[in-house]
């Protein structure tokens, strides 16, 4: 068994307003993602979301059942969906290699054995991002490149939150238990995502920022509508909103973001908005 995790536990949201800004970031940032040769995971109590990564550079990275999952294989009862937002690697699922370039995803279903993860380039590595959920059916591994997703164009460049919404593993595109990831893409000059705000007690959410420039911060916004906070995050960190929690940003520039979401509902529309007004 690995011990390359950390847990997360689940919080009240009448704790989490008492909170300081180091507490904050204790109990909801994931301020290491991205690890060289070495998969290190957060395995979150919030509808058992597990975030992770890795940057396969020297060796091949094998992934392996962590202490919490009581599993002889880390997928007996799961289900994983890979990001990949390095230079191009492979994901060797049972023997069958996947090539994933910038961008690119993958899902591996409930019951795969062997996952290995490596760089096509060691001085280029790939940096594999990646959600997983507790899983009951076994669907099929698959694929998903850039022409694979469903792309939405969304907000206005007058209101600084022009972007380009990539649905990658998500119901529309390919069969999951409950794991939804996709990729939001801020335009030249926007810097506002998922604005109106909005909550989802139905399931909970992880984003993980890249493509932040250097010099550049993300100013994350969390807590319930009513009793905002904030947390300041950088390239290639990634952050847990509860389902009680909005889950918004502003950065200093243009970026592009991963949701990823676990829970009852697959339905990507199904969300409370909050009018902005109303945010306090």
């Amino acid at each position: 068994m690995a011990e390359n995790y950390r847990e997360v536990f689940a919080t009240h949201p009448r704790d989490a307003k008492n909170y300081d800004t180091q507490r904050l970031r204790d109990e909801f940032l994931v301020e290491t993602v991205m690890n060289e040769d070495r998969l290190f995971w957060n395995y979150s109590h919030y509808d058992r979301l597990m975030v992770g990564g890795v940057v396969p550079v020297n060796k091949e990275i094998v992934l392996e059942a962590i202490e919490p999952l009581k599993s002889e294989n880390f997928l007996d009862r799961r289900e994983l969906g890979v990001v990949n937002v390095g230079s191009k690697g492979v994901v060797l699922v049972d023997g069958t290699a996947y090539e994933l370039d910038y961008k690119e995803a993958i899902y591996v279903g409930m019951g795969c054995k062997e996952i290995i993860f490596k760089s096509c380039d060691s001085a280029n590595p790939a940096h594999f991002y990646m959600n997983s959920a507790p899983a009951h059916i076994a669907y099929p591994t698959v694929k998903v490149s850039r022409e694979d997703a469903i792309v939405i164009e969304l907000g206005e460049a007058e209101s600084s939150n022009r972007r380009t919404l990539n649905k990658l593993i998500v119901n529309d595109t390919i069969q999951t238990n409950q794991l939804q990831m996709g990729m939001t893409e801020l335009h030249p000059g926007s810097v506002w995502n998922t604005m109106p705000a909005h909550t989802h007690s139905r399931r909970m959410e992880a984003y993980f920022y890249f493509e932040v420039p250097q010099g550049h911060s993300i100013c994350h916004l969390m807590g319930e509508p009513q009793e905002t906070r904030h947390v300041w995050m950088q390239n290639e960190q990634a952050i847990f909103s509860p389902t009680w929690s909005i889950h918004s940003a502003a950065g200093t520039s243009n970026y592009t973001f991963i949701w990823g979401m676990g829970g009852e509902n697959l339905a990507y529309g199904d969300m409370d908005v909050i009018a902005t007004p109303d945010l306090r």
